[in-house]
């Protein structure tokens, strides 16, 4: 046989078992339902509890249960600056670039809840009179975060759907700071 056909088969080979390995860990959506957290990600699940976005998860949903109904579903608007404000431990709350988290479902992702910060304000707050000023932006400032997205597997011949979970990184909003507006020309 000829040097480059059986290079060429075992590349073919490499890239059939190199394709075929990357979707080991495939389940049915029945076993997902059964077990929240699949085996292939079990040894991920501490360094995931540790980022703030997902510690941030079951303080929001306890805080969003304990508010009544009207509170809930008034809109978030920016905020004037009060002295009572200024005396708070909350960052958030004291910042003339105020921000609220909110939970962002994914059932795709894993985590599949994270807390995103959204900017209370299209402006900053004047620090002199305590009121928005469209002369600077609020702006997000985002982190990189590591999650799982789930994915189809290739078909087999069972016909059942399957999936994997592959590494991703996501842009996590985690708050506001004021910045100069961009013009274009």
């Amino acid at each position: 046989m000829h040097f480059c056909t059986r290079w060429s088969l075992l590349v073919a080979f490499l890239c059939l078992a190199w394709a075929d390995a990357k979707h080991v860990g495939c389940f049915t959506a029945e076993e997902l339902a059964n077990d929240p957290i699949p085996v292939q990600l079990r040894n991920w699940v501490p360094l995931l509890q540790h980022q703030d976005c997902v510690q941030l998860v079951p303080f929001l949903q306890s805080e969003q249960n304990s508010r009544s109904p009207s509170q809930r579903q008034h809109g978030h608007s920016c905020p004037n600056l009060k002295l009572q404000d200024m005396q708070s431990d909350e960052v958030h709350k004291r910042s003339i670039s105020p921000w609220t988290y909110y939970i962002d479902e994914d059932e795709n992702r894993f985590p599949r809840q994270l807390a995103f910060a959204r900017c209370s304000c299209k402006g900053c707050i004047d620090t002199k009179y305590g009121r928005e000023t469209t002369n600077l932006n609020s702006v997000e400032v985002k982190q990189r975060t590591m999650v799982f997205r789930r994915k189809a597997c290739p078909p087999n011949d069972s016909g059942v759907e399957r999936f994997f979970f592959e590494k991703e990184y996501v842009e996590v909003p985690v708050a506001c700071t004021c910045a100069v507006p961009r013009y274009r020309n």
